[in-house]
């Protein structure tokens, strides 16, 4: 499989963001709280969007940069959920600069769980 992050995975349109978060489910694994809807008639793979609070992170290159690193750990452990029509959005809730090892564990924790539902 191949570790990259194009387009057609990524959440973006308003209509599946709104129905994600109105009827989709959730789960808190600490430092994020990780909404997901199993929607059949979307394609083969998941769907995902980061979030990071801009009340909690004020400056933009700090939030830009929790997301560049939950990105980077999605991608490198997406092969756990590939193939699941599956949305996904992943909000970070720490107020606290995070390293990478840290994400990458929690991300990797978050996506063993979502197979498991």
């Amino acid at each position: 499989m191949r570790f990259t992050f194009p387009k057609s995975e990524r959440l973006n349109s308003k209509k599946l963001i709104e129905e994600l978060f109105n009827e989709g489910s959730y789960f808190y694994l600490y430092p994020f709280r990780v909404s997901y809807l199993f929607k059949e008639d979307l394609t083969d793979y998941p769907q995902v969007m980061f979030s990071v609070s801009k009340k909690k992170f004020k400056s933009a290159v700090k939030r830009n940069r929790i997301k560049r690193l939950m990105k980077e750990a999605y991608r490198l452990n997406k092969n756990t959920i590939a193939g699941k029509p599956v949305l996904v959005a992943f909000v970070y809730t720490s107020d606290e600069m995070p390293e990478f090892k840290f994400i990458q564990k929690r991300v990797e924790k978050a996506l063993k769980k979502l197979t498991e539902l």
